[in-house]
């Protein structure tokens, strides 16, 4: 039996200790403090779109570290970042693992333009490619669609974006009336391939039906102040400025629970504590998630996160 061996080496160990240096140096120098939050938890997350691993009947391995940092931030932490591991049911392949490096980061009082800019001169300076930030290309999430493809994503019907996809029959049984799932599925298929393969591309906005944790935009409720950055057409961060309002964000909860029943995905808990925290006080703030071994990707030139694990 040979494959007990690790599916990477050495350089490769070092190359993802040399990143992880950069990118704790890159908080320090801004006085962000790093937490350590449980991997193990009674709640977990309720979108549709993200299966968690259930340990027993109380327990779940932790998709983000995203409700536990909130709960600090409620408690009167400063700017806090945490660099661990999470975990996603049936995410395998080139650009996806069941169990990754997430980054995640909390900035008090920031707004969307703000933590944009925070992501982006982070990205860089993991990668050392300060260039990024001086050439990056910023889309509205609306007006992206429209250039690319002639259809506006808040108005558009089933059929259109269907149409918009090259629908086959078999596709359009599929994913039938989900329109943010043809929404994500155009993003990734029909507009992310043109992004410049060589900069960043940041898309916000998002529609309002994929908010997930973020404020909706004051000016356009339509929108939410949401956005995601893209080297090329691989994904790297996400962050919103965050729901602070706790009767939404359990409505929100709420309303992912009903869609998860009506899909047949497995059930999950309301986390009560994280809307408990909220209903004390999360302070304004905005959140960025990235996979750090995505970085890593990009930093060893290879097109498969699986070359940049010793294990999987």
């Amino acid at each position: 039996m040979t494959d007990w061996r690790p599916r990477s080496g050495l350089d490769t160990a070092r190359l993802r200790a040399f990143l992880l240096g950069r990118a704790r140096r890159y908080f320090g120098e801004r006085g962000v403090l790093e937490v350590d939050v449980p991997a193990l938890a009674e709640a977990t997350a309720t979108d549709p779109n993200i299966e968690s691993f259930a340990v027993d009947e109380t327990a779940f391995l932790q998709t983000s570290p995203e409700a536990y940092m909130k709960r600090l931030l409620a408690a009167g932490y400063p700017d806090i970042y945490s660099i661990c591991r999470v975990f996603r049911r049936g995410e395998t392949g080139r650009r996806h693992l069941r169990e990754f490096t997430l980054v995640e980061w909390y900035r008090l009082g920031f707004e969307l333009d703000a933590i944009v800019d925070d992501a982006v001169h982070f990205i860089a300076a993991v990668l050392d490619r300060e260039a990024l930030v001086d050439t990056m290309t910023v889309y509205g999430y609306r007006d992206v669609f429209m250039q690319t493809l002639n259809v506006d994503p808040l108005t558009a019907g089933i059929g259109e974006l269907a149409d918009a996809a090259g629908a086959d029959k078999n596709l359009k049984d599929s994913i039938a009336a989900d329109r943010d799932a043809w929404l994500d599925l155009l993003l990734s298929t029909r507009i992310a391939p043109q992004f410049n393969e060589r900069g960043l591309t940041v898309l916000k906005h998002f529609p309002a039906s994929q908010a997930s944790l973020a404020q909706l935009c004051p000016q356009d409720p339509a929108v939410a102040e949401r956005f995601e950055v893209f080297l090329g057409d691989l994904e790297l961060a996400n962050g919103f400025v965050e729901l602070t309002d706790a009767s939404e964000q359990a409505a929100r909860m709420d309303r992912d629970i009903d869609v998860r029943r009506t899909l047949g995905r497995s059930p999950v808990p309301r986390d009560e504590r994280l809307i408990a925290a909220l209903r004390d006080g999360l302070p304004a703030s905005a959140g960025v998630a990235i996979g750090f071994e995505r970085l890593h990707m990009i930093a060893a030139r290879s097109s498969d996160i699986r070359s940049v694990v010793t294990f999987v």
